[in-house]
């Protein structure tokens, strides 16, 4: 009888034994964090400061919920990226199910926090958890997610996984994947910076395959 199993419980090695999902050895598939980064502005620069004042201030007297570092993180960078104004739209708890290709007819079931669309395209999805859980227990849950999305073997899809301090980008393509270097709010200098950049020029990249 199939089963209904939750995204969020799958591993990496479930990816790989029953989706053939494999971490890529190229070393370039995720050549996007490599390319020149388009640089910020000052208005930009000091908005996200103000991004990493808010959310460490909200760190010191308690651990952050993920609705709180939704509010406080994540919503302040996709308005910097431009993705509440045309031509993307922003979804919100978008329901998902994925069947598992392995003849047992079973499903893989869950909610992507944030999705960012351009007509019928995922530019990046968004996948928020509170700021005990390490950034790196969801990545089986957000590449489910981008297995889940419209032709998945012929356009790279991106997924941003954060719990506030911490920052993973994820690429999917066809059978592979590949994972940025980890980035965090509390380096000196902010990684928020780069976060930034590299959301605008994913935007960028999927912009030229329209």
């Amino acid at each position: 009888m199939p089963q209904l199993l939750n995204a969020s419980d799958l591993s990496l090695l479930d990816l790989q034994s029953r989706f053939d999902l494999q971490r890529s050895p190229d070393s370039n598939f995720f050549a996007e964090l490599k390319t020149d980064l388009p640089p910020l502005t000052d208005l930009e620069i000091t908005a996200l400061t103000r991004v990493q004042h808010n959310f460490l201030d909200q760190l010191q007297s308690r651990l952050l919920i993920e609705e709180t570092v939704k509010l406080v993180v994540v919503s302040p960078l996709l308005d910097l990226a431009g993705f509440y104004r045309s031509p993307y739209q922003i979804e919100s708890e978008v329901p998902i199910q994925l069947e598992i290709p392995d003849g047992s007819a079973d499903i893989v079931q869950g909610r992507i926090d944030t999705l960012v669309v351009q007509r019928s395209l995922w530019i990046v999805l968004v996948e928020s958890k509170r700021t005990q859980i390490s950034v790196h227990t969801a990545t089986p849950q957000a590449l489910a997610y981008l297995l889940s999305r419209p032709n998945p073997d012929h356009h790279p899809g991106y997924a941003l996984v954060t719990n506030g301090s911490e920052f993973l980008f994820l690429k999917q393509l066809d059978h592979h994947y590949a994972v940025s270097n980890l980035l965090s709010m509390l380096n000196e200098g902010n990684d928020c910076d780069h976060v930034l950049q590299i959301l605008k020029h994913l935007a960028a990249s999927i912009r030229t395959r329209l």
